[in-house]
């Protein structure tokens, strides 16, 4: 379960080096994500330890990281802001139940389903959100959208800039930064590079005296163990009201983040994740963060780019993180407090170059219209609303493009057999898009008496199907004509006999011929 490589020693090494950067750039977010859900920076912190932590040791995807996140966040607030934080505690442990349910029902097969422009438009908008993101930290602390707003999406309108000197100290400093991640790897790759920007930046902002901002002008992050707490809400009918919703609505946003950024980091690494694995890891974990005063999480397409990035590929890199956050908590606050945000802001920058998918400005002249689409919609429903709402989107209006063009491929070819019957050879997939063009192949007024539709290369898909072979069956009785199915797949069969005497046609079994079975899910 557990791959610390101990016999790789350079493995072991990039996993904690790549740890200690996550772990960095944790904080700021954690805080972040905290506020933007109305709660304690504490609250989010915690988060970002236990499930990082836990799905690290048990998760389905080593190498991937989790914590607190704003997708969370911004459906948490409502909640929150109602009902207060305790009710937030329960909801988030119950979502805990709900993704481990998933896991184990293999729910998380279905992200197999998530097509490739839906992938590209969920990286693509990601990488938007990731960077307006860091725009907030470009305004002027006490105004408004500084500290409420930050990493929530449109928020930068609401933004009092920064100007002058502040603003080219920053500016500056987010140069270095970006400038040492980008061009140290050419000389050497013993550290990570991300690290070694960030413990510059702060070296020259401390030696030279310089007046930016930093870590602790957000919030302080000291504090204790988080410890266990069993959620203050009465335990009736009227709070499982309240937080089901909430809790589904989290559940799922949560496991579709985590099974796309899965995704994502597979490609990267050319290696396999398992889906199912992973929904029980953050159920288990977002159950026990309600428990210990966390605001839940989901996998970090962000911090797992800096992970992977950084040679960060076995579960240590997750634990160690993990553990980095919860001793900057107890022991270091004082020491991490002091580094410039603007390292961190330019960590963040290399990320968005890193994660956006600038082949898809090559590509989308060459796929289908419907693809470009799909890519440009799930981008902007991303930016505009959040991760969920958006695969959810993509997912739809694929399978509808789909639908709509397999509707256009069913065929019937009509011949006259040496029995005298009237053949119709049907080829496609018949099914509620294609219904409309099979019934208008028939002509039962001018076919022979006995007619038989041949469904070799087809096959009966759903109850609209049904439907139209009952219609057609009326059509042929009334006309004082016979019909018969042959060819039809197992599966086909099974779906007429369920529907018992809704379809009263002659179905000719032939031994001889054999249709691949269809094979569900």
């Amino acid at each position: 379960m557990f791959e610390f490589h101990p016999s790789k020693v350079a493995t072991v090494k990039n996993d904690v080096l790549s740890g200690l950067t996550v772990a960095l750039a944790l904080v700021p977010e954690a805080v972040a994500f905290a506020f933007v859900a109305g709660v304690e920076p504490l609250v989010g912190l915690y988060a970002a330890f236990m499930v990082g932590l836990i799905t690290a040791c048990i998760g389905g995807r080593p190498g991937m990281i989790s914590g607190a996140t704003g997708a969370l966040a911004v459906v948490m607030v409502t909640l929150v802001a109602d009902h207060g934080v305790q009710y937030l505690f329960a909801t988030v442990v119950l979502m805990g139940f709900l993704q481990v349910a998933a896991g184990l029902s293999k729910l998380g097969k279905f992200i197999r389903m998530v097509p490739h422009p839906v992938m590209l438009g969920f990286v693509n908008g990601l990488a938007i959100v990731i960077f307006l993101a860091q725009l907030n930290q470009f305004g002027i602390e006490g105004e408004a959208g500084w500290l409420s707003g930050t990493f929530m999406q449109g928020s930068i309108i609401d933004v009092a800039w920064l100007g002058g000197r502040q603003l080219y100290m920053l500016l500056g400093l987010v140069a270095v930064t970006m400038l040492i991640i980008h061009f140290l790897p050419r000389f050497t790759t013993a550290l990570p590079s991300s690290l070694v920007a960030i413990v510059t930046v702060s070296l020259l902002v401390f030696g030279l005296d310089l007046d930016t901002r930093v870590v602790g002008d957000i919030a302080s992050i000291k504090g204790g163990l988080p410890s266990f707490h069993i959620p203050s809400v009465p335990l009736n009918f009227e709070t499982l009201s309240i937080i089901f919703p909430y809790a589904v609505v989290l559940a799922a946003i949560g496991l579709i983040e985590s099974l796309l950024t899965l995704r994502l980091v597979d490609e990267i690494t050319e290696s396999r994740g398992h889906g199912n694995r992973e929904c029980v890891a953050q159920g288990v974990a977002n159950a026990a963060t309600g428990l210990f005063g966390g605001m839940g999480g989901c996998a970090m397409i962000g911090q797992s780019m800096i992970n992977v990035n950084s040679g960060g590929r076995g579960r240590l890199s997750g634990i160690t993180a993990a553990l980095c956050l919860l001793l900057f908590i107890l022991v270091a606050s004082p020491l991490i407090e002091q580094i410039p945000l603007a390292a961190l802001i330019g960590v963040m920058f290399i990320v968005v170059i890193g994660t956006f998918e600038w082949s898809s400005f090559r590509v989308i002249r060459k796929v289908p219209r419907s693809d470009a689409l799909v890519l440009v919609l799930v981008s902007a429903v991303t930016v505009a609303t959040d991760l969920a709402m958006a695969v959810v989107v993509g997912v739809i209006v694929s399978a509808l493009v789909f639908a709509w063009e397999h509707a256009k491929y069913i065929r019937i070819e009509a011949r006259e057999d040496h029995k005298g019957s009237t053949v119709y050879a049907v080829t496609g997939p018949l099914f509620f898009g294609s219904v409309s063009s099979f019934l208008e192949r028939f002509d039962p007024q001018q076919d022979n008496d006995d007619v038989v539709i041949d469904f070799a290369r087809s096959r009966v898909a759903d109850h609209s199907g049904l439907e139209a072979i009952d219609t057609l069956a009326d059509r042929y009785l009334s006309a004082g004509k016979t019909l018969h199915l042959v060819h039809l797949s197992d599966e086909c069969r099974r779906l007429l006999r369920r529907a018992g005497n809704l379809v009263e046609v002659n179905v000719i079994e032939d031994p001889r011929y054999f249709v691949a079975d269809d094979v569900l899910g």
